[in-house]
């Protein structure tokens, strides 16, 4: 009889990863090739995150991976801690601090990431409308901000189910209390819209966005026996400095939507000297021919100033 524990099973099993991990839905932790771990996205504290921590440590664990529980609270696969492991990892985020509080990296945001400097280039508006959700069997979010902006003056919008376009989509709507039903796997409105036809069909739902949109997720569903309205709860408009900003030569700079391109622009002389780190393949899109973006491993900030600090050494 073959042993269960060969390295045959743990490389099968491995070789499979991701496919396993599609069926988790997972929100709270990604998982990260280059470092063969599940990274904790550690802004939030619920009681989602133990419910996800048991979904994967039971998925390992039936598979025979090792794994262990960093300080991060994110899951290292394949490999086993020790007293001497801890203390090299420790002197390592020593020095990586060191190391990585002298880079000048920026997000165009106002969202605190460690490592990496603000410089909000964008404003968010919201938009109020008044809303009759119990016309609609469930609600859509391509966008974070739509789901702040809706919730900052209504909160009636939680007793419908979501269907959000991306884990940082739904893991702000999960924190604020609402039921998700469905997380793409895709990163762009009309490869989402495709996902979501045999999902929603025949169902009248309301697609809550801003008032810009780079897909065509409304006219798709509509040709696909979905009824979907939409409604506009904000607008991302440009921060106008009196000044053209000037950054430090080799500053890294991190876009997270076409928006942020078109604003740090507007304010900001671009170097050759500067590095674009792109959040995902849609920004990609509308960089200009003069920039050269490099796209983060996922669609996280965390991921982007980690693909930051490669390019600054």
């Amino acid at each position: 009889m073959k042993n269960i524990y060969s390295d045959d099973v743990i490389i099968l099993s491995m070789k499979n990863i991701e496919k396993l991990i599609e069926s988790l839905g997972l929100i709270y932790y990604e998982y990260e090739k280059s470092s063969n771990s599940f990274i904790l996205d550690r802004s939030y504290s619920n009681e989602h995150i133990f419910e996800e921590l048991i979904k994967i440590t039971y998925l390992l664990s039936k598979h025979n991976i090792n794994f262990f529980v960093d300080e991060k609270k994110s899951l290292v696969l394949h490999a086993k801690d020790s007293f001497f492991s801890k203390i090299k990892r420790y002197i390592d985020s020593f020095f990586e601090n060191i190391k990585n509080n002298s880079l000048n990296i920026y997000v165009l945001n106002d969202n605190k990431v460690k490592w990496a400097k603000n410089l909000p280039v964008i404003q968010i508006k919201t938009i109020k409308i008044d809303f009759d959700f119990s016309k609609y069997d469930a609600l859509i979010f391509t966008s974070k901000n739509a789901v702040y902006s809706l919730n900052s003056y209504n909160q009636a919008w939680k007793a419908k189910p979501v269907y959000a376009i991306a884990p940082q989509t739904a893991k702000v709507a999960s924190n604020l209390g609402a039921k998700i039903k469905f997380v793409s796997k895709e990163k762009h409105g009309d490869e989402f819209a495709r996902e979501l036809i045999p999902l929603l069909k025949n169902k009248k739902v309301l697609y809550i966005r801003g008032s810009k949109v780079v897909s065509n997720l409304v006219d798709t569903l509509n040709a696909n026996e979905v009824v979907c309205d939409e409604a506009i709860v904000y607008e991302t408009v440009c921060v106008n400095f009196k000044k053209k900003i000037k950054l430090p030569k080799k500053s890294v700079i991190i876009f997270s939507s076409p928006s942020t391109i078109e604003c740090f622009l507007k304010n900001v002389t671009w170097e050759e000297s500067y590095k674009a780190v792109s959040i995902g393949h849609t920004t990609e899109k509308y960089f200009p021919s003069y920039i050269t973006p490099h796209v983060s491993e996922t669609t996280s900030l965390d991921s982007c100033v980690k693909k930051a600090i490669e390019l600054s050494h």
